[in-house]
Formats: structure tokens, sequence, C-alpha cells
């Protein structure tokens, strides 16, 4: 009884086994592995892999970086389901190689020469036909036209029968066993190439990613890999005239630090351009020092022109700015004053700002030059709705007057604009927000303006504050009157001589209305001026909504022209104080200040204490290089080249058979011929007709046996 019930356990296990490995070897399981690894992939290339987290965060906000961040999505190729299916995908076409490839080989060597007669009258493709010619003549001369035809034969001899047995195209089995090879070596090298080497020393030896702040050099040996890691792929930053022996590999939660056999001292980085200013070519010019031996040697690394040197591959990835010397002037965006101050700064570092360090500008790029699309002049500064309700109800028409991105979304308009500067200001409590400024005015809709972007977020694109170049092709008239909007005293004064201006006489009459316009102006200019709360056309906006709505449009008539008017007034009233002389009354200058006002208005949603104009700099650029250690490169070309003749075998090389079943009859030979094929296209009907006249007129054309009288052949068709 125990043993029966062992024997049926047994039996049991061994179907169970057999099951799973008809399943893991099937070509449904391997198709769906390698659909998943194409969905996989996909997802890693529309996703950017390996970037800082919170990147991830500010892409898709807190809950769904969590979702993916479960799921492996940031490195996906590293994550552990990815590996998993790339496991099971070799484990699957190396189990169907192991169990076809044997039977394919036995195949490709085998002449199937156990056919019978029988069998071949069932074939598809066959002819028949009587002949008086001798067997032994006739299958010589057969032999050679088929061999002639291009295949390989063979003569059997039968009991009373000669078997031709020829073949062709017996290497289309070979582009199976190469295709299912090639996979199996492309994972391999794969795998190679993927960063098990690194978790392995993680939890072997205890490497952990660095993730504060400090010079490289200061990094402690536990998130440091050494010159034995077998595969990397990391990058180095190098500014001219500097060197390099290590490089970054970035992890989910920071950075580890990949030494280098090798030295690489950058003497010059060159860029070239497009006529429209992209760029065309980019190079480093290096000096390598050889750790080990101290020779050194000079290369240039382009893009696709790598450096390959002790087995590591340096390639040109990119270029950086490697901290440029930058002098920019200061100017105050609030209160009554607009004394400027100097500030300088190098791109990488932070500087303090302000008497009592109450900010930190942060500064994060330089670009010597910039070709913008000038018909998406930038999203201005204000909110989506901010002053919305004006816009629409009293034709202030803002966005016509500072533009919007979406406006001219079909338009290019490409030009070098000049340099710029960005850099992120951050206060004492650690809220920041990064502004974009370019140091050269810039035409956009007929106007000279300085653009200065600001954005809350790096998911935000920059919005763009627009302030009037004055004459001299600077901002000291529009801080002069922005800073006049916040003097009380200038204000009354500008209010009192456009209430003379408008009001002249020295009747009792006038004397009151003159009153009654300079309060109604003063009144205005401070509604305009503002608050920490709201200023400028908001302010305006939102004083007018609380008038009856019947009377609203015309009390925005009129307090429109009385604004204007007191601006102009108040713009020279603040150059007679400082001693200049006062400015022509043109179109030009009437211009400017309705340009003064708008970015008045928008500066109240620019957020910053101060604006920063860059006055000089010294560029300093630095390369960015990616450095490479990949032992399964070779195992990829390799599969890769198997791929490909797997593929061409498949696909292109037939694998045909024949027979021809020769039988002495009454004093002559009956030959019966029949022919396969994988597949049956035009092209092997046509190979068939052809084959088989050459051999009924080859049989026809042989000479008769002496004990035969018959001299024709008698041919029987194929079937179909």
């Amino acid at each position: 009884m125990n043993t029966s019930t062992s024997g049926v356990q047994l039996q049991t296990r061994r179907r169970w086994l057999a099951d799973a490995v008809e399943l893991l070897s099937s070509m449904r399981f391997a198709i769906s592995l390698l659909t998943l690894i194409a969905i996989a992939s996909i997802i890693g290339t529309v996703l950017k892999q390996n970037e800082p987290m919170p990147n991830y965060v500010n892409q898709f906000g807190p809950f769904w970086f969590d979702v993916f961040d479960k799921l492996g999505l940031y490195a996906v190729y590293s994550a552990w389901w990815f590996l998993l299916i790339m496991a099971f995908l070799v484990v699957s076409t190396s189990l169907c190689i192991v169990r076809n490839a044997p039977k394919m080989l036995k195949d490709m060597r085998s002449w199937r020469e156990n056919v019978r007669e029988q069998s071949l009258r069932n074939f598809h493709h066959r002819a028949e036909w009587n002949t008086g010619a001798a067997p032994a003549t006739l299958t010589q001369q057969l032999a050679n036209v088929v061999a002639a035809s291009g295949y390989k034969v063979k003569v059997l001899a039968r009991n009373e029968a000669t078997l031709i047995s020829a073949k062709q195209g017996a290497a289309n089995k070979w582009g199976y066993i190469f295709a299912h090879s090639a996979i199996v070596i492309i994972c391999i090298g794969g795998l190679l190439d993927s960063d098990l080497p690194i978790r392995f020393q993680q939890w072997m030896y205890g490497k952990t990613p660095f993730a504060g702040n400090g010079l490289i050099a200061d990094i402690g040996p536990q998130h440091r890999l050494g010159l034995g890691n077998p595969t990397f792929r990391a990058n180095t930053l190098i500014p001219e005239g500097a060197t390099s022996s290590t490089a970054v590999i970035p992890q989910k939660n920071g950075v580890l630090i990949q030494e280098l056999p090798f030295s690489i001292q950058l003497k010059r980085f060159v860029i070239e351009h497009y006529s429209t200013g992209m760029p065309k070519l980019f190079a480093s010019e290096v000096v390598i020092r050889d750790n080990d031996t101290g020779k050194t040697f000079p290369a240039t690394i382009k893009v696709n022109e790598p450096l390959i040197h002790k087995g590591v591959a340096v390639y040109q990835s990119s270029f950086e700015d490697g901290g440029s010397k930058l002098t920019l002037t200061g100017y105050p965006m609030s209160g009554g004053s607009h004394a400027t101050f100097s500030i300088r700064g190098e791109v990488g570092e932070s500087t303090a700002l302000g008497s009592g360090k109450e900010y930190t500008v942060e500064w994060s790029g330089f670009r010597p030059f910039n070709v913008e699309n000038m018909a998406q002049a930038g999203q201005d500064v204000r909110a989506v709705n901010a002053g919305k309700s004006f816009n629409e109800r009293f034709g202030a028409g803002l966005d016509k007057q500072l533009g919007s991105a979406a406006k001219n979304a079909n338009s290019k308009d490409l030009k070098n604009v000049g340099p710029s500067v960005q850099y992120k200001l951050r206060d004492k409590t650690g809220q920041a927000r990064e502004y974009h400024n370019y140091m050269q005015p810039v035409q956009v809709e007929g106007a000279w303006v300085f653009l200065t972007g600001v954005r809350t977020s790096p998911a935000e694109p920059f919005r763009y504050l627009r302030i009037p170049a004055d004459d001299q092709d600077s901002v000291d008239e529009w801080m002069r009157l922005r800073a006049a909007l916040q003097n009380a005293d200038l204000r009354e004064k500008a209010a009192r001589r456009y209430a003379d201006r408008a009001m002249p006489g020295n009747r009792e009459d006038a004397e009151k209305l003159r009153a009654q316009l300079q309060q109604s102006a003063s009144r205005g200019l401070g509604i305009f001026a503002g608050n920490e709360q709201q200023a400028g056309y908001l302010a305006v906006s939102r004083f007018l909504e609380k008038l009856p709505t019947e009377e609203q449009e015309k009390a925005a008539d009129i307090f429109m022209k009385i604004l204007n008017g007191t601006l102009w007034e108040l713009w020279q009233a603040a150059r007679e104080k400082e001693g200049l002389p006062p400015i022509a009354a043109d179109d030009k200058h009437g211009r400017f200040l309705q340009l003064a006002a708008n970015a008045y208005s928008d500066a109240f949603f620019y957020g910053s204490p101060v604006y920063l104009q860059l006055k000089e700099f010294t560029e300093v650029k630095a390369s960015v290089l990616q450095v490479t250690r990949s032992p399964g490169k070779n195992v990829v070309y390799l599969g890769c080249l198997l791929l490909t003749l797997g593929v061409f075998a498949m696909f292109y090389i037939r694998e045909r058979r024949l027979w021809i079943w020769l039988k002495p009859e009454q004093g002559g030979t009956r030959a019966l011929m029949a022919m396969s094929a994988q597949r049956k296209t035009l092209d092997f009907e046509k190979e068939f007709e052809a084959l088989k006249a050459r051999l009924t007129q080859t049989a026809a054309q042989s000479p008769q046996s002496p004990q035969s009288p018959q001299a024709a052949v008698n041919t029987a068709p194929a079937q179909s």
C-alpha cells in the first residue's frame, strides 16, 4: 500500500515538473515575458531614469511619487521585478533551446531515408513517370540534375528499388537556434552591465550612498567603490583647468563615488554653433594620466567619439557651467529708495544678501548667450486669473501688454538675446523662488524690455516681468519711477502739479475744482501705488468693483485718464528731485510710461525684494563626461550578431526536401518524385515545376535499356 502511494506521488511530482518545464519553455510564455519587457522599456524611455527624488516629487506630486517609487519606475532596469522577468526569459529560452536544438540538429543531419513509396504518393507535390532507361543509369543522371540544382544528394539502395534523397536549406534550423541563443546572450550581457555588482557590494561590504553635501575628497570610504568594480555607469563634471580621478554614480538616496584607474584633466572645452545659435559641436580636450604608470597622453573626446582606456570608456555627455564669476547690480523692489548696490557671485556657490543676511542667493546657472523664440515671449508674472475682472470689464488689456507663451504658439522668431543668469533667492525660513534674468534688453512686441523670470518650483515654467528700457538702455528710469510711487510726498506733489496743469486760473471755482482734482489724483495714485496686500491694476480693479455696476465703466475711464497724467507728473518730479532735466513729452516716452505702469503693476507678483541685473562675467566652462565600464557590451554585440544571422536564416533560407523513388518495371524504370518545404509559396511552386521538367526531360533523353523497346516518358502531373 505504501509502495503504491509513493509511486503515485512520484508520478504526480514528475507530471507537475514536466508541466512546469513545458510552460516555461513554451512560445506563449516567452512572448508574454517579451511583452512585459517591451512595456518596461517604454516606461524607462519616457520617464527619465535615476533622477534626484525631489524632481519626481515636483513632477508627479506626493501621492503618485510614492506609487511609482514602490513600483520601481524611477530605475526600471534595475528594479527587482524587471530583473526577475529577465531571469525567467533566460530560463525559458534556454529550456526551449535545450528541448528543441538537439532535435533540429539531428533533423539537419538526417536524410529522412526511411520514407516509403506509399508515403511519397501522399505528398501534395509529386510527379510519376515511366522510362525505358536502366535504373542504374537513370539514378546517376537524375542525381546529377538534382545536385546541379543546389541540393545535397544521397543515393540509397532499397530491396527492389533505389531512393534518391536530397535536401537544401537545412541551415534554416540554425536561424531558430541562433535567434533563441541571441536572446539568452543579450539578456546575460544586460545583466552583466546592470547594477547587480553594485548592489552586491552594498549588501556584502556595507557600501551606502552619500546623501550630504561636501567635497568629493572628503567623502568616506563607505561611500566609495574601488577599481575592482566590474561594471558602472557614472558621470564626472570637470571645469576647465581642473582634474578629476573619480566619477559619481546616481543612486536613489544619494550618490556613490567611483574611483577611476586614471585622472582626467580638462585643458579646454570647445563648442561650435549653428547660425541660429544652437550647438553644432562640443568636445573636450583632455590630458589622461595613468595612475599605475604615471604616463600621460592628450586626447580629444567628442560626441560619438569616446576615449577608451583600461576598459573604461569616457563619453562626451554634455556641458555645464564650471563656476563662472559674476558681478551684478542690485536694485530694491520695495520702499522709496532706488539706491543700487553691487553683489558678486560664483555659479555653484551662494552669497548672503541684506545687512542682516535675511536672504541667500544660490547661483545655479549662467549662459553666455540664449537663443529664444521671440514669438513666444514668455509667460507674464501674474497668476492666471490676476486682474481678470479689471481686464475684462474695464479694458486695461494686461494680456495684450505683457503677452503670454500661448499667444503665438505656432510662430517662430529665433534670436540670440545675450547672456543670462539663473539663481535662487532663499529666505531664512528656507523658502525659495528661482529667477532667470537677462543681461541685455530684448525687443518684445516692438518695445525694448528687460526680462526677469520667476518660478516657485522647478516643475513650473518661468513667468517673466518686463521692465522697460530707458533712453540709456537701463532700468534706472523705471526704478526711479517705482521708488517715487512709494514716496507719499512725491505723490502729493505730482497730484498738485497735475491739478494745476488741468485747471489753470485763479478764479474761486477753478480753485475749488483744482483742489477736488488734486485730491482725486492723489487718491488714485495712492491706490495704484498699493500696499503689501495689493497694488497696481489689481488694486484699481478692487476699488472700482465697490462702485455701483452702472457707474463702473465711466469711472474706470476717468480714473485711467487721471492716473496716466499723474504718473507723468510723478516721473518729472522724481527727476527734478535728483537734479535731472525734464523728459520730453513725445510718443516714445509716453509708450515708456505705459510699459512702466504695466511693469509696476506686475511687479506685485514678482516676489523678490531686489532685482539683480548682470553687469560683468568671466565664463568658466565645464565638461560633463559619462564614464562607463561595461563588460557585457561585447556579449550584447555577439548576441546582436547572432540575432541578425538567426533572423536572416529564418526568413531568407527555405528548407526543401526531395525524394525520387526508382523501381525497375517491364524492362525499364518507374520513377516517383515528391517534394516538400516548410512554407508553401509561389516560389516553391515554380521551383517544383521547373525541377520536375528538368528531371522528366533528363529521363526522356536517357539511353534506353536493350531489354525494352520503350523510348518515351509518360508523366503523371502533380495533384493539387
